[in-house]
């Protein structure tokens, strides 16, 4: 049953949403929107030396998406890029494939798990991946010399 999703624990992450706003000179921006939906996840991020400086987020979304936004935002401060990229996809195949919920720091995300359940559920629970990754990218293309390293 669908109210089996919003237990008490998904419903104490959505509503303790920190770093709220938009940042003032945000170096990178990105909004994500479920078509299936609706609801949206707006995300600035500052990025030095490949990892995460300064974040903040706007979220207009159900629990489970705010759920996931909460965890995003408390954990993604001094994080690496790569560990991000791959924590989407850890997120994608937990929710997609049956896979493992994320550990360590991320492992707030756990809560998430029935969610693959309820295929209708999954892009808001994405949706601040998705923008980060849409960051990390821009930040990536930005960094790139013309000859495609990195600078």
């Amino acid at each position: 049953m669908v109210e089996n999703l919003y237990n008490e624990r998904i419903l104490e992450l959505a509503a303790t949403l920190s770093k709220v706003g938009r940042l003032e000179n945000a170096e990178f921006s990105s909004e994500a929107v479920s078509r299936l939906c609706g609801s949206k996840v707006t995300v600035d991020i500052g990025i030095s030396g490949n990892k995460i400086n300064d974040f903040s987020h706007v979220v207009k979304a159900c629990a489970l998406g705010q759920a996931s936004s909460s965890v995003m935002a408390k954990k993604i401060i001094g994080t690496d890029i790569n560990e991000l990229l791959d924590l989407k996809i850890r997120m994608k195949e937990m929710l997609k494939d049956d896979g493992p919920p994320p550990s360590g720091k991320w492992s707030d995300l756990e809560v998430l798990q029935p969610v693959k359940d309820y295929k209708g559920r999954h892009s808001s629970v994405l949706l601040t991946f998705d923008a980060v990754e849409d960051c990390i990218n821009q930040y990536l293309s930005k960094s790139q010399k013309p000859s495609g390293e990195l600078i």
